[in-house]
Formats: structure tokens, sequence, C-alpha cells
């Protein structure tokens, strides 16, 4: 389906023209490698439900992902991690330039490494005191769709104009992408950044270890009237062509493994769009603890789920496994 903004927001960059084309290996142009940036800038914490991620202050990170680069890494998907003592209701740290760690992160990165693909996630849910996705509205507690996109516009068009590729809204929200999308326009920045939509995002059961990881659990309630049900490949299917008709250059599955089904209907009914799949936290931390108590063999278990995200249509992986990818990949494993 065609969109009002047109199409080259999609292949701008190098890395998204690779992602543009279609192939069944296993490269580093196929992973996505996820990353924590906390608020403190000295910050290596390791992160007790995930074995081997840390979260990484602006100080530690170049030193983090230069070998990562050196050994082909081509894209990162930021999230940030706020100091408890800086949430408010709307979330206004996330883009603050002086509070907010991912600004910083990205101009950092930006210089470095500037062939490095930088993506960011955009969501409410690490920033406020109440840690959901969008901005709470009334005594009922629900979410006002309407403020929730302005906000998350504002957020992804301050993260673009510090220097990221790709905007990658979380939440779920009605109109968020189109939100993002007029907001990039009024920005001049169009045709400079991507949108990578969370399209299909299920309530799932395997997202706690990132919870941890980013300090982004709900303080009441839950998600699931605005994540889609564990079931609802029709809701999935709705949900995606929302976001192709609003303006979304990629389009999402996530959980990853649980959802091949769902992976492949997106890929059949939209095979010119680029397809990722997130390999989530509780995914990675399974197969870490699997063949830590010896269920199978830890590389065996990577490259079985790598394969298998390709045959179901996955163009790339985003997942907290790539480092290891990388060096496999390397020393021709895969």
């Amino acid at each position: 389906m065609a969109h009002q903004f047109g199409i080259h927001s999609g292949y701008f960059h190098p890395v998204l023209r690779k992602w543009q084309q279609s192939d069944t290996g296993i490269t580093p142009a196929n992973l996505m490698y996820p990353i924590f940036i906390s608020y403190d800038p000295d910050a290596e914490e390791e992160i007790g439900s995930m074995p081997g991620v840390k979260r990484w202050g602006v100080n530690k990170i170049a030193g983090h992902l230069k070998p990562l680069v050196a050994s082909g890494l081509q894209s990162i998907l930021i999230f940030g991690v706020a100091d408890d003592s800086t949430k408010d209701e709307a979330g206004s740290v996330a883009d603050n330039p002086n509070k907010s760690p991912v600004i910083p992160a990205i101009k950092l990165i930006r210089q470095t490494f500037p062939d490095l693909l930088i993506a960011c996630d955009i969501c409410l849910c690490t920033w406020t005191t109440h840690g959901h996705c969008g901005i709470i509205t009334g005594e009922s507690q629900g979410i006002d769709v309407e403020k929730s996109a302005e906000r998350l516009a504002e957020i992804a068009v301050n993260f673009a104009k510090a220097g990221c590729h790709v905007v990658a809204p979380s939440d779920m929200m009605d109109g968020r992408i189109l939100a993002i999308k007029k907001g990039l326009k009024t920005a001049n920045l169009l045709t400079k950044v991507s949108v990578l939509s969370y399209s299909a995002k299920f309530s799932s059961c395997l997202y706690g270890p990132f919870r941890d990881a980013a300090k982004s659990a709900a303080k009441f309630g839950n998600r699931e009237a605005y994540q889609l049900p564990v079931g609802s490949a029709g809701l999935a299917e709705k949900a995606v062509d929302r976001d192709v008709q609003e303006g979304a250059d990629m389009l999402m599955v996530k959980p990853g493994i649980y959802y091949l089904d769902v992976i492949r209907n997106v890929k059949q009914k939209h095979p010119s769009y680029p397809l990722f799949a997130y390999q989530v936290s509780g995914e990675y931390s399974s197969i870490i603890l699997g063949a830590k108590n010896g269920l199978f063999g830890l590389e065996a278990a990577i490259i079985e789920s790598m394969t298998c995200f390709r045959r179901a249509g996955t163009d790339v992986v985003i997942s907290y496994f790539t480092p290891k990818i990388l060096d496999m990949i390397k020393s021709g494993e895969i």
C-alpha cells in the first residue's frame, strides 16, 4: 500500500539499502544489536536476568562497540535507562538534552563510528513514573492515545535531530507512525530518518528480563489493552496494515521464535518491506540458561534460531546474541 510520504526514507543509508534486498544467508547485515545506555555515564552494570548483557554509560559504550564494529557490526538499537528521580508522568527526560542518556550516546556513536547505523527505541515506559507506554489520563488511568502519539513524535524528532538514522516506536499506539512521519516532515528530516515500526508486538511473558534491564516495568495494571493478545493473528495483520498505511518504512514482529507464523504472514502480505524479528530478552535468557544447564549446545541453539527466523521471512534479527554471532561468522561457524 502506498502512503503520502514517499519511499526515500527507506534507503538513504547503505545499511538500509541492504535491508531492501532479500537472501537466505546469515551475515552482519541480518543482525541488529540492542544496547542499554545508562543515565550513569560511567556505568558498566551486569544485568542479573540477562547473563552477558550490561547497561553501558556513554563514557563506556564506544569501548564496547569498537571490537564489534571491527568484527562487522552494522546496526544498533539504543534503549535509554533513566534515573528514577528524573521520571515524570510525560517522560520529559527522554529527549531532554541535559538529562537523557540517549542524546549524548547518539552523538558520540555517530562521531566515533560514522558508518554504523543507529536506531533508537521510542517509547514512554522507561521514562515515566507509571511505566506505561503512553500518557495516562483521567481517574480510570487509561491511555490518552492522541497525546501519547504527539509525545512519541516529539521524542522521535529530537532523537532524529541528535543524529540517529532510524526511530523505532515500540508502544503500539494508534496514530503514532503518522504523527512521527508528520513530525519528521516538519523538521525537514523525512528523507534522512527511517521509521522501523514495532508493528506486531504481542503481550508476552518473555519481556521480564528486559523490564529489569531497562527499569521499565509498569507500576500498576498491565499492557494488555494496547499490546496484541497472544493468539491474535487477525489483529496482528490489522496492526501491520495500520502502520503501513501511516507510513512505516520497515516492519517488526515481537517476540520472535514463538511467532514465526506471524512473521511468515507479514512477509507474504508485505514483501517489499524489510521485516525485523526481535529475539527478546526472555528468548535470549532461556537459550543461555538452557545451554548452561547442559540441555543443548549454545552455538547450535543460536544457529537454529537464526536459521528459523530467516526461513520464516525475517530480513533482520534484533538479538542480544549479535556479538556472539559476529564471532561465529568470523570463525566460519556460520
